[in-house]
Protein backbone atom coordinates (compact mmCIF):
# COMPACT_ATOMS: atom_id res chain seq x y z
CA UNK A 1 0.00 0.00 0.00
CA UNK A 2 1.48 3.35 -0.97
CA UNK A 3 2.00 6.10 1.57
CA UNK A 4 -0.52 8.32 -0.22
CA UNK A 5 -3.29 5.72 -0.08
CA UNK A 6 -2.50 4.88 3.55
CA UNK A 7 -2.42 8.57 4.42
CA UNK A 8 -5.76 9.29 2.79
CA UNK A 9 -7.40 6.42 4.67
CA UNK A 10 -5.76 7.31 7.98
CA UNK A 11 -6.23 11.07 7.88
CA UNK A 12 -9.99 11.10 7.46
CA UNK A 13 -10.84 10.40 11.12
CA UNK A 14 -8.09 12.73 12.33
CA UNK A 15 -9.06 15.58 10.01
CA UNK A 16 -12.74 15.13 10.85
CA UNK A 17 -11.86 15.26 14.54
CA UNK A 18 -9.70 18.37 14.08
CA UNK A 19 -12.43 20.15 12.12
CA UNK A 20 -15.10 19.22 14.66
CA UNK A 21 -12.98 20.44 17.58
CA UNK A 22 -11.99 23.58 15.70
CA UNK A 23 -15.59 24.36 14.78
CA UNK A 24 -16.67 24.14 18.42
CA UNK A 25 -13.84 26.43 19.51
CA UNK A 26 -14.65 28.93 16.78
CA UNK A 27 -18.31 28.98 17.75
CA UNK A 28 -17.52 29.48 21.46
CA UNK A 29 -15.04 32.27 20.71
CA UNK A 30 -17.46 33.99 18.35
CA UNK A 31 -20.17 33.94 21.01
CA UNK A 32 -17.67 35.02 23.67
CA UNK A 33 -16.86 38.05 21.53
CA UNK A 34 -20.56 38.84 21.06
CA UNK A 35 -20.44 38.29 17.29
CA UNK A 36 -23.24 36.83 15.24
CA UNK A 37 -22.49 34.35 12.49
CA UNK A 38 -23.41 37.08 10.01
CA UNK A 39 -20.91 39.52 11.61
CA UNK A 40 -18.02 37.05 11.50
CA UNK A 41 -18.85 35.77 8.03
CA UNK A 42 -19.03 39.31 6.64
CA UNK A 43 -15.71 40.24 8.24
CA UNK A 44 -14.04 37.15 6.79
CA UNK A 45 -15.64 37.55 3.36
CA UNK A 46 -17.53 34.26 3.45
CA UNK A 47 -21.17 33.28 3.48
CA UNK A 48 -23.06 32.63 6.70
CA UNK A 49 -23.93 29.16 5.44
CA UNK A 50 -20.24 28.32 5.02
CA UNK A 51 -19.45 29.62 8.53
CA UNK A 52 -22.19 27.35 9.87
CA UNK A 53 -20.50 24.44 8.09
CA UNK A 54 -17.17 25.37 9.70
CA UNK A 55 -18.69 25.69 13.18
CA UNK A 56 -20.45 22.35 12.79
CA UNK A 57 -17.16 20.68 11.89
CA UNK A 58 -18.25 19.66 8.41
CA UNK A 59 -15.50 17.39 7.00
CA UNK A 60 -15.78 19.26 3.68
CA UNK A 61 -14.76 22.53 5.29
CA UNK A 62 -11.23 23.65 4.51
CA UNK A 63 -8.57 23.91 7.20
CA UNK A 64 -7.46 27.27 5.84
CA UNK A 65 -10.97 28.61 6.55
CA UNK A 66 -10.70 27.25 10.10
CA UNK A 67 -7.35 29.00 10.44
CA UNK A 68 -8.78 32.30 9.13
CA UNK A 69 -11.51 32.10 11.78
CA UNK A 70 -9.10 31.24 14.59
CA UNK A 71 -6.73 34.07 13.63
CA UNK A 72 -9.57 36.59 13.53
CA UNK A 73 -10.89 35.41 16.89
CA UNK A 74 -7.37 35.42 18.45
CA UNK A 75 -7.52 31.70 19.17
CA UNK A 76 -4.53 29.42 19.39
CA UNK A 77 -4.11 27.26 16.28
CA UNK A 78 -2.58 24.40 18.29
CA UNK A 79 -5.78 22.34 18.13
CA UNK A 80 -5.39 22.31 14.33
CA UNK A 81 -1.66 22.30 13.75
CA UNK A 82 -0.35 19.98 16.47
CA UNK A 83 -2.44 16.98 15.34
CA UNK A 84 -1.21 17.63 11.80
CA UNK A 85 2.40 17.60 13.04
CA UNK A 86 1.81 14.17 14.53
CA UNK A 87 0.21 12.97 11.33
CA UNK A 88 3.09 14.34 9.25
CA UNK A 89 5.51 12.29 11.33
CA UNK A 90 3.42 9.11 11.00
CA UNK A 91 2.70 9.20 14.72
CA UNK A 92 -0.59 8.57 16.47
CA UNK A 93 -2.06 11.73 17.92
CA UNK A 94 -2.79 11.42 21.65
CA UNK A 95 -6.35 12.75 21.69
CA UNK A 96 -5.98 13.53 25.41
CA UNK A 97 -3.93 16.57 24.38
CA UNK A 98 -6.98 18.15 22.79
CA UNK A 99 -8.78 18.39 26.12
CA UNK A 100 -6.71 21.38 27.15
CA UNK A 101 -5.52 24.63 25.68
CA UNK A 102 -2.65 23.89 23.33
CA UNK A 103 -1.41 27.49 23.22
CA UNK A 104 1.53 26.78 25.52
CA UNK A 105 2.55 23.71 23.54
CA UNK A 106 2.13 25.63 20.29
CA UNK A 107 4.35 28.43 21.62
CA UNK A 108 6.96 25.92 22.77
CA UNK A 109 7.06 24.37 19.28
CA UNK A 110 7.60 27.80 17.74
CA UNK A 111 10.34 28.63 20.26
CA UNK A 112 12.18 25.35 19.59
CA UNK A 113 12.00 25.92 15.82
CA UNK A 114 13.17 29.52 16.22
CA UNK A 115 16.01 28.60 18.57
CA UNK A 116 17.23 25.86 16.26
CA UNK A 117 17.05 28.18 13.26
CA UNK A 118 18.92 30.94 15.08
CA UNK A 119 21.61 28.52 16.26
CA UNK A 120 22.11 27.23 12.72
CA UNK A 121 22.14 30.76 11.29
CA UNK A 122 24.64 31.89 13.93
CA UNK A 123 26.96 29.00 13.02
CA UNK A 124 26.67 29.87 9.34
CA UNK A 125 27.40 33.57 9.89
CA UNK A 126 30.21 33.22 12.42
CA UNK A 127 33.58 33.49 10.64
CA UNK A 128 35.99 30.69 11.11
CA UNK A 129 39.10 32.59 12.09
CA UNK A 130 42.45 31.28 11.18
CA UNK A 131 44.77 31.54 14.07
CA UNK A 132 48.51 31.53 13.87
CA UNK A 133 50.15 28.82 15.92
CA UNK A 134 51.47 30.03 19.27
CA UNK A 135 55.11 30.94 19.09
CA UNK A 136 55.07 31.63 15.38
CA UNK A 137 56.86 34.87 14.72
CA UNK A 138 55.46 37.46 12.57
Amino acid sequence: MSRNIAASEADEPLLSYVKELSGKRIELARKRDGLTQRDLARTLGMGVRWLREIESGNPKSKLDDHLRCTYHLSLSTGHILIPLLYFGQNMSYPFQLAAGDLQELERLCVEVISERSLTKLTRQLTPKWRTAPIGAGG
